[in-house]
């Protein structure tokens, strides 16, 4: 990859990143406590697909769990019977119960395949429970199920837009069981920062007690702020609208790389520093091609045709020189520096690696 074509990738990657701190509202750095979303999750079955479900004899579970909704309905089949399905698909069904619903209320769904199903598009998933984190159902989903993918095959070839085997119902599911969630406990608000930072802690608290006066609130951690909070639910809710809309100028953030190693991401935020150092880059190429070859029999010597491959590897080295990196302070230069290299985003990752191993790379370098 050239440097035309990296120098606007890693460009736009610092225009996304702000060159200096602004003031954010506190509803954005913080989140209070107990007023958090819950996941739950259910098994259920997808009908009427138009011949793309699960293969029976492959998924014999979706056989079994369709014998037993049968059963439900005074529908019993004969012994060892052999059900072949192919409308019918098994599906584990998920969804986010939002904190404060209330019975009666619907949520989206999604609905994922877990046999072989080719497809979930057209079908319609049957009453399905769906249960929390210690087995209490609190929602009950149905629906038709929404796939915005589309596919078709026929004689070998295969033509698929987007994924088949995951759809979604909008208000698919009705809540049957609300959450309580406990805010403002013994006299006090829990704030949680997004992030253990002493110094934006700090911020908020003073913030706050400028706000709402001294001692109104206490840093008990990198993390956590405690705050005190009238009794009543109507005031604490006024109390806690006023305290979001507090506006509080976060601490710089820590100088730190991370890398996604299966992608060759590059992501750096604003106070990345680089100290100088020599590197050495050069490309290495493998390319390996491969002909068939037939061998033809002569007449009437009753052999047979063979076919073969054959092979050409080809090795080819780029030239690779010792190229200085004068100390940068801030991203634009740590981006020229690295441009100025060549180096495509795979060899991006290894060359920071190495400028942290030798301590010339200012940051933290993460890899996920």
């Amino acid at each position: 990859m050239t440097n035309r074509v990296l120098i606007p990738v890693l460009a736009a990657l610092a225009l996304c990143l702000p060159g200096m701190a602004q003031a954010e509202r506190l509803k954005d750095l913080v989140t209070v406590q107990g007023v958090r979303e819950n996941a739950l999750i259910g098994y259920g079955l997808v009908v009427g697909l138009d011949g793309s479900g699960d293969q029976t004899t492959q998924a014999p579970f979706t056989s079994q769990s369709f014998a037993n909704m049968l059963k439900e309905f005074g529908v019993n089949l004969p012994p060892n019977a052999s059900i072949q399905l192919k409308n019918t698909a098994a599906v584990v069904v998920t969804a986010s119960l939002p904190p404060f619903v209330r019975p009666g209320q619907t949520i989206d769904v999604t609905v994922s395949s877990i046999g072989n199903a080719r497809s979930l598009r057209g079908g319609t998933l049957l009453m399905t429970p769906l249960k929390g984190a210690d087995g209490q159902i609190y929602s009950i989903a149905q629906g038709n199920v929404v796939v915005s993918g589309a596919g078709a095959s026929a004689g070998g070839s295969k033509v698929q837009v987007n994924h088949l085997s995951v759809g979604r119902i909008a208000n698919g599911a009705t809540v049957e069981r609300a959450v309580q969630a406990a805010v403002g406990q013994d006299g006090y608000v829990q704030l949680d920062a997004g992030t253990a930072d002493f110094g934006t802690v700090d911020r908020i608290v003073a913030a706050i007690n400028r706000r709402f006066g001294s001692g109104m609130a206490a840093a008990a951690d990198a993390r956590m702020i405690m705050v005190r909070a009238p009794a009543t639910p109507n005031e604490r809710v006024s109390f806690i609208a006023q305290l979001e809309s507090i506006e509080v100028q976060p601490v710089a953030a820590a100088a730190k790389v991370v890398i996604n190693a299966r992608t060759g991401s590059v992501v750096m935020n604003q106070v990345v520093q680089v100290a100088a150092c020599a590197v050495a880059h050069g490309n290495l190429s493998v390319v390996i091609s491969s002909e068939p070859v037939v061998s033809q029999p002569a007449p009437f010597s009753q052999g047979q045709t063979v076919v073969a491959q054959r092979s050409q590897i080809e090795l080819k080295q780029g030239g690779g020189s010792l190229m200085e990196i004068k100390p940068a302070a801030n991203l634009s230069d740590v981006v020229k520096a690295i441009n100025a290299l060549g180096a495509n985003p795979q060899d991006l990752i290894a060359i920071l690696q190495a400028m942290k191993a030798a301590n010339a790379l200012r940051a933290e370098l993460e890899i996920i």
